[in-house]
């Protein structure tokens, strides 16, 4: 777990799940502009930052394994679980498995940028893939915002962040949507522009929670637009706002 943000007398801690092909800095823009009474904390995966010397997960499940584990033995009190794109589907899959753990689920699971899981990997899951060349899979990560100047400029830079994005991308291809669903407040966003994202995916998440649940369309594309991006955590509903329907 990464401190980004600490606050005296935090309500509640903000958890958020390294991005695929990424780490923890897509969430450093947030500690400017945290809501009053939260904490911000990453969830670092295996393989990269602090824990480049811990080999990378070797599938789904065992990324989804460590991530849960270490979600029950953190000394978090009430939080909120938040992933973005595919770890989305990690957050997702991780409170499904901690749903009988009372003591140890999220008291709210939020969502971005990424379809619902129930209809497997599509053709947009499965890019970029492992047959790409190196070129193609920087396009990708430039376009989507995993891949900041400094790190083109630096050849070895270039090449670890190639290294998480292949290990990532092998994770990725292992996922199996087996039937997991959730009663936690859900919210999920998504970016008005993102080409990613299918029409139904409001529909599509309100099918796989049994508790209250909200969309919101916001500006812009996979991480909407800066502005918005920088103030997501303003945009997290309180827990007993989180009603049925979509928002936008």
């Amino acid at each position: 777990m990464v401190p980004l943000h600490r606050t005296p007398d935090a309500g509640r801690t903000l958890v958020g799940l390294s991005l695929f092909g990424g780490g923890t800095a897509a969430y450093r823009p947030w500690t400017a502009g945290m809501p009053a009474g939260t904490d911000l904390v990453v969830l670092c995966y295996p393989g990269r930052e602090g824990r480049f010397t811990e080999p990378f997960a070797r599938d789904w499940d065992e990324l989804a394994t460590g991530v849960t584990e270490s979600l029950r033995t953190a000394d978090l009190g009430p939080y909120v679980l938040f992933g973005h794109s595919m770890s989305g589907w990690m957050a997702f899959d991780v409170a499904a498995r901690l749903e009988t753990d009372e003591a140890r689920k999220p008291e709210a699971l939020v969502l971005s940028s990424c379809n619902a899981p129930d209809r497997g990997l599509t053709d947009s899951e499965r890019f970029p893939t492992h047959q790409d060349d190196d070129e193609r899979l920087l396009e990708w990560m430039g376009t989507y915002g995993l891949l900041p100047p400094h790190v083109r400029e630096d050849d070895d830079l270039t090449e670890l962040a190639l290294e998480v994005m292949r290990a990532d991308i092998a994770v990725r291809d292992t996922f199996v949507h087996a039937g997991a669903r959730v009663s936690v407040p859900l919210q999920v966003f998504s970016g008005a522009d993102d080409p990613l994202i299918s029409a139904d995916v409001g529909s599509r998440w309100g099918g796989l929670t049994s508790g209250p649940y909200r969309h919101d369309v916001l500006g812009g594309g996979h991480f909407y637009t800066p502005e918005i991006w920088r103030a997501l955590p303003s945009r997290i509903a309180p827990i007993h706002s989180v009603a049925s329907g979509s928002a936008s």
